[in-house]
C-alpha cells in the first residue's frame, strides 16, 4: 500500500506537525554523535581490563554483531520513515500488544542514555574538581546539580527545533570524530611497545572474559546509536536515500575508530601499568583512562585537550538521546499507547511534553545508578532488546507488505534477520542475570505504566490489544531471563568469579547453541502468528500523513526494487 503523500497534517487542539528539516549530513552526524560518545572515553581500559588483549577480538565480535543488526534496520528505517521508528516496526508487524511493548523497551533504552553520557563527563571533570563526586565516584549534592543543569542544557537546544538541533549536533560530531583520530595518530607516534599485545598471553581470561567484554565493558554500549536516524527518520527530507547511508556509514566509521583507539591504548600503556596484571591496570589519572595515559607517557597538551572533549562528547551524545527519547514517546502516542499529551508541538515542531517528560525521568536514573559502570550494562540489555524487535519485524513485513517500495533492500534478508535475532539475544546473555533481572523490573514498570494509560483512556487512540500475534512475548522475556539465571554471567565478568545470581550451570559454548536454537524458536513462532497482510496494510495505512514526505509513495520509474 502507498503511504501517503500530504507535506503537512492539520493542526489540532494546538499540535503542530513534526518538520522535516534534517538533511544527509545532519542525519548521518546524528548517528555518529551518538556512537562516539562516553563510549570512548572509558571503552578501551575496561575492555582490556576484562579481556587482555582478546579486547580486539571482542570489538570486532561487537562490531559484526552491530553492523548486522545495522543493515536490518536501514531496510525498515527506509522503507518506514516515521519518527521513533525502533519502536514502531514491531506495532506494523505484530499489532498493539507487541508495539506496546517494544515502544517502552525503546524509550527505556533511550531515556537512560543522556544521564550516562553526564555521568561520563562527571568523571573526567571530577579530577580537577574533586567536589562532584564522593571517593566511590557517586555524586555528591552538588554534582546532582551540576547533573541537573547538564540535562537542562539538552533540553534547551532541542526546544529550539530540529534544525537547530541539526547545525549543534553536526559541528559538535565534527569535533568528536577529529579529537580520537587525534588521539590516535598521538599514542601511536609516542608510545608503542609491541611487547605489551603479548602480556599474559593473547587472552588471558579465556573466552569467557572475551566474550563478556563485549556486554559489561562498554563495547556494544559505545557502538549503540546508529538507530538514532530511524528515530528522526520522520524528519528527514529524503529517507528514502539518506536512511541507509546514515544507519550503515555511522556504524561503519565508530567501529573503525573504536578498534583503533583499542590498539593504540593497549601499545601505549607503560609497563608499570601491569603491575597487578590486566585487570587492575592503572597509570595517573585513572578517572579519565586516555587523559590520565597521555599524561603518563608525556603529551600532557593532549591531556587537557582530552579533558576538554570528556564535556563536549558526551555532551553531544546526551543531546541527540533526548531528542530520540521525545520522539520516541511522540511515536507511541500516535499508536495510542500512552497519554495524548505526548503528542503536543511547538511551533517549531518539538514534542515538548515528552522532552521534558525525558528530563524529569533521566535525572531520576541518577539515584538507581550513581555510577558510569553500573549503567552500561543495562542499557546494553535495554537496547539489545529494542533492536530486537526490528529482525523479528523485518521478517514479518517482506512476507505482509512485499509491494512497498525499499530504498534498500537487504540482499539474503531472510537469513539474516534470524541471525541478528540470535545476535541480540547473545548479547543480553553476556550482560549477565544481575543486569537482566533489573531490567524485567524496568519492564513489568512499564507495563504497568501502559496499562494505566488505556485503563484510564488517557488517549483516544486507545487500541484493541492483539494479544494472539504476540502470545511469544511473555514466553521469549521469560526464557531470557530463566536461561540467563542459568548461566555463567554477570555484569562484572564470568559467574565463576562473581556471585550475582547465575547459577552457572550451562557449559560454555553449549550456552549459546542453547540461545540461539531458543532465539530461533521464538523467532519462527512469532512469524507464525503474526499479523496477517491485510491487518498489517491496515495498520501501516494508518501511518501518520503528517509524517510523510512528498512523493515518496513511488519509486522513480528508473528505479528496481531488487536488492542493492
Amino acid at each position: 500500500m502507498p503511504l501517503a503523500t500530504a507535506t503537512a497534517p492539520p493542526t489540532k487542539g494546538g499540535q503542530h506537525a513534526l518538520k522535516r528539516d534534517i538533511g544527509l549530513i545532519g542525519l548521518t552526524w546524528t548517528s555518529v554523535g551518538s556512537i562516539i560518545g562516553s563510549g570512548w572515553l572509558f571503552g578501551a581500559l575496561f575492555a582490556a581490563q576484562a579481556a587482555g588483549t582478546a579486547a580486539l577480538v571482542s570489538w570486532g565480535i561487537g562490531a559484526a554483531a552491530i553492523i548486522i543488526l545495522a543493515f536490518v534496520h536501514a531496510e525498515l528505517g527506509a522503507a518506514y520513515p516515521v519518527s521513533g521508528g525502533t519502536g514502531r516496526f514491531p506495532h506494523y508487524a505484530f499489532g498493539t500488544a507487541a508495539g506496546a511493548s517494544f515502544g517502552w523497551f525503546s524509550w527505556l533504552q533511550a531515556v537512560t542514555v543522556a544521564p550516562i553520557e553526564v555521568l561520563a563527563a562527571l568523571n573526567y571533570l571530577s579530577v580537577h574538581a574533586s567536589w562532584i563526586q564522593t571517593g566511590k565516584n557517586h555524586l555528591t549534592g552538588a554534582g546532582y546539580a551540576l547533573a541537573v543543569a547538564f540535562m537542562a542544557f539538552f533540553v534547551v537546544v532541542n526546544w529550539l527545533g530540529i534544525k537547530f538541533l541539526a547545525h549543534t549536533n553536526s559541528a559538535a560530531t565534527w569535533w568528536k570524530i577529529a579529537i580520537p583520530c587525534l588521539t590516535i595518530l598521538v599514542f601511536a607516534a609516542t608510545a608503542w611497545h609491541s611487547n605489551n599485545f603479548g602480556y599474559q598471553g593473547f587472552s588471558p581470561f579465556g573466552s569467557e572474559g572475551m566474550l563478556s567484554a563485549i556486554s559489561t565493558s562498554g563495547i556494544i554500549f559505545a557502538l549503540l546509536g546508529f538507530e538514532q536516524a530511524d528515530q528522526l527518520a520522520g524528519e528527514s527530507r529524503n529517507p528514502k536515500r539518506d536512511i541507509p547511508v546514515a544507519v550503515i556509514g555511522s556504524i561503519l566509521l565508530g567501529a573503525l575508530i573504536y578498534i583503533m583507539l583499542q590498539v593504540v591504548f593497549i601499545a601505549a600503556l607503560p609497563h608499570s601499568a601491569f603491575a597487578q596484571g590486566w585487570a587492575n591496570l592503572s597509570f595517573t589519572g585513572k578517572a579519565g583512562p586516555f587523559a590520565g595515559l597521555a599524561t603518563t607517557i608525556g603529551v600532557g597538551w593532549l591531556a587537557t585537550v582530552l579533558y576538554i572533549d570528556a564535556v563536549v562528547s558526551p555532551a553531544g551524545t546526551g543531546l541527540i538521546y533526548t531528542t530520540a527519547t521525545s520522539r520516541v514517546s511522540y511515536g507511541l502516542s500516535r499508536n495510542g499507547y500512552v497519554p495524548e499529551v505526548f503528542e503536543k508541538t511547538t511551533k517549531r515542531g518539538v514534542p515538548w511534553f515528552g522532552l521534558l517528560f525525558a528530563f524529569v525521568m533521566g535525572l531520576v536514573v541518577f539515584l538507581p545508578f550513581p555510577t558510569w559502570q553500573k549503567l552500561v550494562g543495562f542499557i546494553t540489555s535495554a537496547s539489545v532488546l529494542m533492536y530486537a524487535g526490528a529482525p523479528l519485524s523485518f521478517g514479518v513485513l517482506r512476507r505482509s507488505d512485499p509491494d512497498r517500495y525499499r530504498p534498500y533492500r537487504l540482499p539474503a534478508g531472510h537469513f539474516w534477520s534470524p541471525v541478528a535475532f540470535i545476535v541480540a539475544n547473545l548479547i543480553m546473555y553476556w550482560s549477565g542475570f544481575d543486569t537482566l533481572w533489573r531490567l524485567g523490573i524496568g519492564i513489568l514498570l512499564g507495563y504497568l505504566l501502559l496499562g494505566t494509560s488505556v485503563t484510564f483512556k488517557l488517549n483516544s487512540k486507545s487500541p484493541h490489544m492483539d494479544w494472539r500475534s504476540a502470545q511469544w512475548l511473555p514466553v521469549y522475556l521469560l526464557g531470557m531471563g530463566i536461561l540467563s539465571w542459568r548461566g555463567r554471567y554477570c555484569s562484572s565478568g564470568p559467574a565463576t568469579t562473581t556471585s550475582c545470581g547465575a547459577s552457572n550451570s550451562l557449559p560454555l559454548w553449549w550456552d549459546m547453541v542453547i540461545i540461539a536454537a531458543f532465539s530461533l524458536a521464538i523467532y519462527y513462532w512469532a512469524q507464525a502468528v503474526a499479523l496477517r497482510p491485510e491487518e498489517t496494510q491496515e495498520y501501516i495505512g494508518n501511518v501518520e500523513v503528517e509524517e510523510e514526505p512528498k512523493g515518496y509513495a513511488a519509486p522513480p520509474p528508473e528505479t528496481p526494487s531488487s536488492p542493492t
